[in-house]
């Protein structure tokens, strides 16, 4: 039974469930709920499919969590984040056929959720780790100003093609310069984003639902929605949602599995640094390959019933934890609650205006921007500043999809950048100083004569093996007294592949042409395991590998008559 229960975590959660732990779950789902409607509508509209889908997002996926997620409080909806990715996909797909939308979506979700599955079977959990910060930070802020832009036009009532961040704005300029603005939906819009913006620093306030429970109020009182023309949500259908499989042409998909890649990629790292946040702060241990089995079972399930793809929520997982929640069942209430919604008063939101509902996801993606950090970036390293607004404005201009693509890039280009030319030096005796330094940073430093002591700070490997090369050579030829030896401090080097012990064999044969013994100081045995494999030890001798730089320095001084006083061996 504990086989399968591990893979449950639910399950281990109620079997251990208190009852003084009841009441702050049926509190604090009941308080998510009210967070759990407006925006699951908002993103959905966003994420371009009719708003009763992010309903229908949140009911299934919060159920599948709160059985396969290891995490208590973590919050899985619709989000913000994802909205610009699968809007890139279904707006060109769907045709503006809302069923084909609902179908595209729900196939992406399948996708997502199956990738996200694969990646916790094969505890792959730490492949988020591969981008860095600044890239991460681009990608995001690429992102939130994507959603935001996209979100423009719906807030100042004006119908665009849609094409792009680039292309809407223009025609957002132009629709604008023509007069087309519906102010009176701008108006109620811009006071419901005012509202929540204002109304957020209050924790305990629901700012969110009474900024929409206030527009839709007074839409419905007023009759905007008749007399000014703004557009409205309208009935929602009653029920709930109902198992489909999404089928779609295959002409489609292709574009539909590398959107559900790129969506699975985006839910995987915001619920990886979520959850891991969120277990730092309960005290409590998340595997991170269970964690993805958890997101991947809830957007497999989310797509087989009419939903879209979801991710962990940054903005109605704080509302949970705040409301007290202590388990899962926080997110079955929520979903429950919902569910009971749609059944009892499907009509409860015919009067949420659109503009409202774009308000809603404005201030969501202005919680995306990241720019603190930024501005520290920029003054301890430019290179990276510049790199991430790069990857910014590569979001932007090309789109969330081919955003993802230019930010795995960059990172891939930034690891290799980083091996391609690392840092080397040769080192040498600097007086009052314990051990061997950077002859560049000590001009003062003394050489042993006949001794070249050579830093590579990083791995060796195909990238930068030829450079190693170069700069060892390099060193050589820059000692100012005839080599005997050449010793490499290696203690940075944590691997070697064939390309680079390839190279090591030629540096070994050119050095011994001119009368030049290679030796490795420092060396971790599994480099030297890999050496053995790749016949490079026996060829180059167990002797010429020692344990520590003074090791091999006190070698050489036996072997060979230099004139040398070391500071520390001097009489007083």
């Amino acid at each position: 039974m504990n086989r399968w229960t591990r893979w449950l975590p639910g399950l281990q959660t109620l079997s251990h469930y208190q009852a003084a732990w009841l009441p702050r779950d049926l509190v604090a789902g009941l308080v998510l709920t009210t967070m759990l409607v407006p925006v699951g509508i908002a993103y959905a509209v966003a994420s371009g499919v009719p708003g009763i889908y992010g309903l229908y997002a949140t009911i299934v996926p919060l159920l599948a969590y709160a059985l396969f997620g290891p995490s208590r409080i973590l919050v899985l909806g619709p989000d913000s984040s994802l909205a610009a990715v699968i809007l890139a996909v279904v707006l060109p797909l769907s045709g503006g056929e809302p069923m084909r939308a609902v179908a595209l979506a729900s196939m992406m979700a399948v996708v997502s959720g199956l990738v996200c599955i694969l990646i916790g079977v094969l505890r792959l959990g730490f492949v988020t780790e591969l981008l860095s910060k600044p890239i991460r930070y681009g990608y995001m802020n690429g992102i939130a100003l994507t959603v935001l832009i996209s979100q423009l036009p719906k807030l100042f009532g004006i119908s665009i093609d849609g094409g792009g961040p680039v292309r809407d704005v223009t025609q957002l300029i132009t629709a604008v310069l023509d007069g087309k603005v519906n102010w009176v939906a701008f108006a109620v819009g811009a006071s419901t984003l005012a509202a929540i913006l204002l109304l957020k620093r209050f924790q305990r306030v629901p700012g969110l639902l009474l900024a929409v429970v206030g527009a839709t109020v007074a839409v419905g009182v007023l009759g905007l929605d008749q007399d000014a023309a703004v557009k409205v949500l309208g009935p929602l259908p009653q029920g709930l949602p109902s198992f489909t499989l999404p089928w779609i042409g295959l002409a489609d998909l292709g574009q539909v599995v590398i959107g559900g890649c790129a969506v699975a990629m985006v839910a995987f790292a915001d619920t990886s640094v979520l959850s891991r946040t969120y277990a730092a702060r309960t005290r409590t241990r998340v595997d991170p390959n269970q964690e993805m089995i958890g997101l991947g079972v809830a957007n497999l399930a989310g797509g087989l019933f009419q939903g879209f793809p979801i991710s962990s929520s940054s903005s109605r997982t704080p509302v949970a934890e705040a409301a007290g929640a202590q388990t899962q069942l926080t997110g079955v209430v929520g979903a429950v609650a919902v569910a009971l919604l749609l059944v009892l008063a499907p009509d409860l939101l015919q009067h949420l205006p659109n503009s409202a509902l774009a308000a809603v996801v404005i201030a969501s993606a202005c919680g995306l921007f990241e720019f603190n950090d930024l501005r520290r970036i920029f003054r301890i390293q430019r290179w990276e500043f510049w790199l991430s607004i790069g990857c910014c404005i590569g979001v932007v201009v090309l789109g969330a999809i081919p955003g993802i693509g230019l930010a795995i890039l960059l990172a891939v280009i930034e690891f290799l950048w980083d091996g391609w030319r690392p840092d080397s030096a040769v080192l040498g005796r600097v007086k009052g100083i314990n051990g061997y330094h950077d002859i560049s940073r000590y001009p003062d430093a003394r050489l042993i004569p006949g001794l070249v002591l050579f830093r590579w700070a990083a791995p060796l490997f195909f990238a930068n093996a030829e450079w190693f090369h170069e700069r060892a050579l390099d060193a050589v030829a820059a000692s100012p007294t005839p080599v005997r030896w050449l010793v490499v401090t290696a203690e940075p080097v944590t691997s070697v592949d064939v390309t680079a012990a390839d190279i090591v064999a030629k540096l070994d044969e050119t050095l011994r042409a001119a009368g030049i013994e290679l030796c490795f100081a420092e060396m971790k045995d599994p480099v030297k395991d890999k050496l053995k494999r790749f016949g490079l030890f026996g060829r180059l001798g167990e002797e010429t590998f020692f344990p520590t730089v003074g090791a091999a320095v006190s070698s050489y001084l036996r072997t060979h008559a230099v004139e040398w006083e070391d500071w520390e061996d001097r009489t007083p």
